[in-house]
């Protein structure tokens, strides 16, 4: 019995499968719910199976399903549809645009809003952008990616920053960087920041945005938002990569060959030299000896520049449950850089909890750890560049010749003798805060933050005797200390009501910041045994030395904002800041800050609803009023400083005034910004992208309270006053632009996707008056003109022998540089110097593709910076009296009548030739092939049998290829030169000229292997 119905339950399960596995053809076609038009390419799968398809060009798609099968149609852009088939055969089907872009939130000043609600000029930053470039300073990942943001290394030394600005200069001589906001508290060191502890990134540009940060977001704020747990399992994600790096840009100078014709040149032309005869007459004994035996010298460069590597290992954990969440992470970064003895370790280490005490209060600590140990050393390019190449640097037993070339030269490998050298820094900074966030009514809440930043840091170095820096005199050693402590104290009031079709939120803001600086700094000479290095000063018997120093400052803030939405069509945002700040005197120390911004949505608006291919349009316009306080505390005041006397043997030292009086009028650094901008969307968003167009006048009177904001500059004392400058409120700059960003997915199927984003922006800045209202010739400030410019005479040539009596007119000879007569009054004065070029670029832009098919992905990114002026060192690396090695240049013979470069003559020296600094100026514009990415994604029904998500491995190159108009250089190297003071051409002194596109350190080519794990 028990058998036959075991037979019978067994049938009628059999029977119900049978009939469960019954399948029946379905045909149908998917359209867009806005404009009826049929989508292709749309993912069609029966539900929790392997069975699907995709529709065809005009939507349509056909399937053989299970009969009452569920079917899930998803398309990128669009809402995810889930139909019940039933015993259907065919079905239409009609998907809805998604409209998660706009309703993202954006995180802005002290609050957040929908992207489609932000009325003022600001960019989101994926974080998958910042992931695709790995680097250890998250904003040299965001190279080229934002438009408007100006982001370049400043070197390729280990640990090297970059320099970021947005919109251009403002001032003239203080801080144009931008304001970093970490987790709501302003913060210093991005470069502490792990990029996979990023969140989100927005970047605030116009002053309607950065209002709300009153004086200390004058220069834009780039806002950080790090991880935070979430309820649920806990998630483990593990990020390594390892790489090498390689100066594959590098112009080398003349080898041994090179030299020795130029030293013959130089002295053939002062008739010392007339044949191979007369080498004994210009060269040392040495170098007699290395040219007779046919010897070819040494590439002194090459013995330095090597290969680095790269490596970076994090390790974050996340989790938590309703009511506590956690996110803590830990990671290891070391580069060996690309020469010896530079060489950094970063270890980070980040906890943040987020703890829900009941319905009304939350609490949450955020903390980040690092510690710096860096190992870095004196530019030995610099000497390695001009060093003899017929001087052996080894000796015949394998050691470093300190002295070549008969003592004229220090071996620029001593600094690498054991022993020799150490510059050794240890930095330890703390960042940590905490919140308070209390929900007091519906609609109402109130959050108070607390930051510590805390930053001590240590810095040792050791010169033994035969050291570059030393050249033979007594060791030196210094012991430097820095120690830094910086609170934060805010407190936001936030009320939000919504009526109608009516949207208001109100938020009103107290702050409190604290600077706090103490550095000491301990010097002896002739520390006798070199292993002690820098930690027993008191046994250095000569130059001993002691100092130290303390600042102080506070910033006193109160704002508020309101922000009004009607049928998120109109939106409005008025705001005001008050700051205070103890660095300025009484009477002045106050400045309010106003802006306000209008929003309208025009795609909101009836007449829009028939125009089907815009998905999104907004017009955007604001106009705010920020301030600049970034001077040096104490300048208002006048202080003293020490002067050493002495009454025959008895010490009496005196005071003065130091070189800098104090002024009490000093007032704030006003400057005004009026953006418009607009945002648009086609196709579904395929296209998206904005437009913005912004004027920044920088020294402006403040047209509320009527307070006088000229730029902060050091105004130059008669020497007859005792001093030497005053800082005051004087002059004005204008900035002007146009930013364009674009992102399109020009295929976006199932299988392959291709998404591009490109941007392009042009800044225009000049000088509009300067304290006498003419231009500052010795500062290099001229007014219409760029902040950085290069002024000098201007080179048209070299003269020539048939030009020798028009040459003799301007006390010149054929073979020497020959400059334009700007007045035409048959001499050459200081008054035909011009202008010739900026260290700015007119223009700069990004192109990236992105392409996915199945589990690879490709990613390029391509960077451009067009206008900008080079004043290049390596063609400064020319001794016209071949005493020391050169550049490799196309100089003048009376064979070779070239242009290019002037006749060596070992009678002029490079410090006393006419118009030497004219030969380095050069075009740097350059397009870089920024990154190239490789990637694959490991299926997930393989991970499985791991417990694993996601596996990611790929392999990248950065800094792969750069093309210019100079030959193996890198020309973002320059970019640090930017910041350093204008080239006037008022000497001809053979030191680099300020404003110089360095050699020392070049940006090195990095070719990584990497993998993202996720449990």
């Amino acid at each position: 019995m028990r058998k036959s119905l075991l037979m019978v339950l067994l049938s009628l399960w059999m029977g119900t499968q049978a009939m469960a596995q019954q399948t029946h053809p379905i045909t149908g076609r998917v359209l867009d719910a806005a404009t009826g038009d049929g989508l292709p390419g749309v993912t069609v799968v029966v539900k929790n199976t392997t069975i699907g398809t995709g529709t065809d060009g005009t939507g349509n798609f056909s399937l053989s399903v299970p009969d009452n099968a569920t079917l899930v149609l998803s398309y990128v852009g669009y809402i995810t549809e889930t139909i019940s088939v039933g015993d259907k055969t065919t079905l239409s089907v009609k998907l809805k645009t998604d409209q998660k872009a706009l309703d993202e939130v954006v995180v802005i000043g002290y609050g957040e809003v929908k992207k489609s609600d932000v009325t003022g000029s600001i960019v989101s930053v994926n974080p998958e952008d910042i992931k695709k470039t790995p680097s250890a300073n998250v904003m040299e990942s965001l190279q080229g990616r934002l438009p408007g943001v100006d982001i370049t290394r400043s070197s390729g030394a280990t640990g090297a920053g970059v320099n970021v600005t947005v919109r251009g200069n403002r001032s003239l001589t203080a801080n144009n960087g931008p304001l970093f906001v970490v987790d709501g508290v302003q913060y210093t060191s991005i470069q502490d920041i792990n990029p996979n502890d990023i969140q989100s990134m927005e970047v605030l540009k116009d002053a309607a945005s950065t209002a709300i940060y009153g004086s200390r977001g004058a220069n834009g704020v780039i806002i950080v938002t790090t991880k935070r747990g979430a309820a649920g399992k806990t998630r483990v994600s593990v990020n390594s990569y390892i790489g090498q790096t390689e100066a594959i840009y590098y112009p080398h100078v003349n080898d041994g060959t090179g030299y020795i014709a130029q030293k013959r040149e130089a002295n053939r032309t002062t008739g010392l030299w007339s044949s191979p005869a007369d080498d004994a007459k210009i060269f040392t004994p040495a170098d007699a000896a290395t040219i007779a035996a046919g010897g070819t010298g040494y590439d002194w460069p090459s013995l330095f520049l090597k290969k680095g590597t790269q490596q970076e290992h994090q390790v974050g954990v996340s989790g938590g449950s309703e009511k506590t969440k956690f996110y803590t992470s830990f990671d290891f970064y070391n580069e060996q850089g690309i020469l010896r003895m530079d060489n950094l370790n970063r270890y980070s280490l980040r906890f943040n909890i987020d703890q829900a005490i009941n319905d009304k209060v939350k609490i949450g600590l955020q903390n980040q750890l690092t510690y710096f140990n860096q190992n870095a050393r004196r530019d030995p390019l610099n000497i390695a560049n001009k060093i003899d190449p017929l001087g052996a640097p080894y000796d015949e037993n394998g050691n470093v010749v300190v002295f070549p070339n008969n003592g004229k030269d220090i071996n620029p490998l001593s600094d690498e003798v054991a022993g020799n050298y150490q510059n050794n820094a240890r930095t330890t900074r703390t960042f940590t805060t905490a919140y308070v966030d209390y929900q007091i009514v519906p609609g109402l809440s109130l959050r108070s933050n607390l930051g510590l930043t805390l930053s001590n840091s240590r810095t040792g170095i050791y010169l033994g005797s035969n050291t570059v820096d030393r050249a033979g005199s007594v060791p030196l050693s210094s012991y430097g200390t820095q120690y830094d402590t910086n609170w934060s104290w805010e407190n936001i009031l936030n009320y939000t009501k919504t009526f109608g079709d009516h949207s208001l939120t109100v938020t009103g803001i107290t702050s409190l910041l604290t600077f706090n600086t103490e550095t000491s700094r301990a010097q002896g000479a002739n520390q006798l045994l070199a292993s002690q290095l820098y930690y027993a000063l008191g046994n250095a018997s000569q130059q001993l030395g002691i100092n130290s120093a303390y600042q102080n400052s506070k910033l006193i803030s109160f704002a508020g904002r309101v922000q009004y939405n009607y049928k998120s069509r109109y939106l409005v945002t008025l705001t005001g800041r008050e700051d205070g700040s103890s660095k300025l005197a009484a009477g002045n120390k106050w400045a309010f800050f106003p802006s306000a911004a209008v929003a309208w949505r025009i795609i909101e608006e009836d007449f829009m609803k028939d125009i089907s291919v815009l998905s999104d349009l907004k017009l955007r316009t604001s106009y705010g009023i920020a301030g600049n306080y970034d001077i040096p505390p104490y300048s208002s005041q006048s202080v003293l400083t020490r002067i050493p006397f002495g009454y025959g043997e008895t010490s009496a030292p005196g005071y003065a005034f130091s070189s800098r009086i104090g002024n009490n009028a000093l007032g704030w650094e006003l400057s005004g910004t009026a953006n418009i901008g607009l945002d648009f969307a086609f196709l579904q968003n395929r296209l998206s992208g904005s437009v913005d167009v912004y004027q920044t006048n920088a020294g402006i009177k403040n047209w509320i309270t009527g307070e006088e904001g000229g730029l902060l500059l050091n105004r130059f004392l008669p020497m007859t006053s005792g001093v030497g400058y005053i800082t005051q409120n004087i002059g004005k700059t204008q900035n002007r632009g146009i930013e364009l960003g674009l992102n399109a997915r020009v295929i976006d199927k199932q299988d392959f996707k291709w998404n591009v984003q490109a941007s392009w922006f042009k800044n225009q800045e000049k000088i509009v008056s300067l304290a006498t209202e003419a231009n500052d010739i010795a500062n290099g400030w001229f007014i219409g003109s760029p902040t950085r410019v290069f002024y000098d005479y201007e080179k048209i040539g070299i003269w020539q022998t048939a030009e020798a009596d028009l040459a003799k007119t301007f006390s010149q000879k054929p073979g020497q540089i020959k400059v334009k007569d700007q007045d035409g009054d048959g001499k050459i004065t200081p008054a035909d110097r011009k202008i010739l070029g900026s260290a700015l670029p007119k223009w700069n832009a990004s192109f990236s593709n992105d392409f996915s098919y199945k589990g690879f992905d490709l990613s390029l990114q391509w960077f451009a910076r067009y206008g900008q002026m080079l004043n290049y060192e390596y063609n400064q690396i020319f001794d016209p009296q071949g005493i020391e090695n050169s550049s490799k240049q196309d100089y003048w013979t009376p064979e070779n009548p070239t242009n290019s470069y002037p006749r060596p003559d070992a009678s002029v020296s490079k410090s006393s030739m006419q118009y030497f600094s004219t030969l380095s100026y050069r075009d740097g514009s350059y397009l870089k092939l920024r990154a190239v990415t490789l990637g694959y994604n490991i299926p997930a029904a393989f991970l499985q049998k791991f417990s694993m998500s996601s596996v990611r491995v790929y392999v990248q190159g950065k800094n792969l290829a750069t093309f210019s108009h100079i030959k193996d250089y890198d020309p973002e190297r320059a970019a640090a030169a930017v910041a350093g003071p204008p080239s006037t051409g008022l000497t001809n002194a053979s030191a680099a000229p300020s404003n110089t596109a360095a050699l020392s350190n070049p940006i090195p080519r990095v070719l990584t292997a990497g993998i993202n794990i996720n449990f």
